[in-house]
């Protein structure tokens, strides 16, 4: 069984940090792209950060860029996103997902993901 977990979310001021883990099992990365989503209130779920299965790349959408870094353990069961200078339009439900055979070149398509975890709740203060 696939299972998806997220953690580490919270309350935070504009320039502070985060850090959030999901925890996974079930799947195998070697043939799954695994990626950060996230969706505020009243907007389209996005994709923010991914990792290519096909050559292990990580990249992040424009607004993200230079503030949060995609990670991974050693033992490819867990899987981070720092997230620094937090900014009040980051404020949304994050969400991991893995979807076999994705490809995210240039940038993850939310129905190419079969695996989605509950979601972690990120509130950005002015």
């Amino acid at each position: 069984e696939v299972q998806l977990a997220e953690s580490g979310g919270g309350l935070v001021q504009a320039g502070g940090s985060l850090r959030l883990s999901c925890a996974t099992s079930g799947f195998s990365w070697s043939d799954h792209a695994i990626a950060w989503f996230r969706q505020a209130p009243g907007k389209e779920r996005e994709g923010v950060a991914w990792l290519s299965w096909q050559d292990g790349s990580t990249d992040y959408v424009d607004s993200v860029k230079g503030r949060f870094t995609f990670s991974t353990d050693h033992a490819k069961t867990m899987v981070y996103l720092q997230m620094n200078s937090l900014k009040p339009e980051d404020t949304a439900v994050y969400f991991c997902a893995a979807g076999w055979g994705a490809v995210v070149r240039q940038g993850p398509i939310i129905s190419d993901f079969d695996y989605w975890g509950q979601g972690t709740q990120v509130t950005v203060s002015s």
